[in-house]
């Protein structure tokens, strides 16, 4: 029974967007044991989100040892804790790696990994969305009886916990009211180009929204600076606020965008959680759609990004925005 678990521990130390996705599965287990300690595991750079969320008594930011001193130690951390369950939402090879390391008594366990307790024993979950892999994996254990699996059903990340707490942000300088902004993603994917859609792209369809009275923000890393200046150089005053947002305030602008583009990358599933229209852009690789952004989405995905056209991104785009 749920109600006698007193002690639990969620694993997630994945990419950006796993991460986010995460959030639904997160707020499932908070409702299914409204009175145990819940601890994350994870990595450092999900603290200060983590932290602000409703989910968890505690988080713990050792979910990647990097020695054999430090697993051993990640072992003892997790056996001193007698937990009553632990929720693999990760199921990576670290993570499995950590419940062949505290057997042959683990705590009950709940994942895809062979051995465990309440194994997610699904055959197609590679092919399975991150949202519904989650769902079934919470009502194989009981902590969600009716979760809804079949594919595009299970409800996105709950990001309105983050748009309370965050501060105010006011993309365009010195605008005396909310003006209508489109948000634009260009970066993501630093070692892998076939991920990103030409920056000349974006650039032209900066232009051709802008000359419909929609003013641009860029958001990305400190390294794709170059990028916004590039898409700057064709629309003027698009701003520039890469390297410059941390979670909250993309999911701030997120909820005040009226459409948000982008490649397969971090930041979209933070904006599309937090309301925005959302046209994502993903390359053919057979994998990409598992973690693919949910709500109001549009996923173009493409043989080759580089051949994308920008009409096929406009059409889509021009369907989106109010009118």
């Amino acid at each position: 029974m749920t109600r006698d678990i007193k002690k639990v521990l969620v694993i997630q130390a994945g990419s950006i967007g796993e991460f986010v996705l995460s959030l639904a599965a997160m707020k499932r287990i908070r409702q299914a044991h409204p009175h145990a300690r819940i601890t994350l595991l994870t990595v450092p750079q999900f603290e200060a989100l983590a932290k602000t969320s409703p989910y968890f008594n505690s988080i713990e930011t050792t979910a990647r040892p990097g020695s054999p001193g430090e697993w051993l130690a990640l072992r003892g951390e997790i056996k001193r804790a007698r937990y009553d369950r632990v929720y693999d939402l990760e199921s990576s090879r670290t993570s499995r790696l950590l419940f062949q390391l505290l057997r042959p008594f683990p705590p009950a366990w709940s994942g895809a990994t062979p051995g465990a307790k309440l194994r997610h024993r699904n055959p197609a979950l590679a092919q399975m969305h991150t949202l519904e892999r989650h769902a079934e994996q919470l009502m194989v254990a009981g902590a969600w009886p009716d979760a809804p699996i079949t594919p595009g059903d299970a409800p996105p990340p709950d990001l309105s916990w983050i748009l309370r707490r965050a501060p105010d942000v006011r993309p365009v300088p010195g605008a005396a009211a909310p003006r209508q902004f489109v948000l634009m993603v260009p970066g993501g994917g630093e070692n892998k180009p076939e991920k990103r859609w030409p920056i000349a792209r974006y650039a032209e369809l900066a232009g051709q929204l802008k000359a419909r009275g929609f003013d641009i923000v860029i958001i990305g890393g400190p390294q794709e600076s170059a990028m916004a200046r590039a898409i700057q150089k064709t629309v003027g005053q698009a701003r520039d606020l890469t390297g410059r947002t941390d979670f909250a305030q993309i999911a701030v602008l997120g909820a005040r965008a009226v459409l948000a583009i982008g490649n397969n990358t971090g930041p979209m599933h933070q904006i599309a959680a937090a309301g925005a229209p959302t046209i994502a852009l993903f390359d053919g690789a057979p994998d990409t759609l598992v973690n693919a952004p949910r709500g109001h989405v549009a996923v173009i995905q493409s043989p080759t990004l580089a051949e994308l056209p920008v009409e096929t991104v406009a059409t889509a785009a021009w369907s989106l925005l109010p009118r």
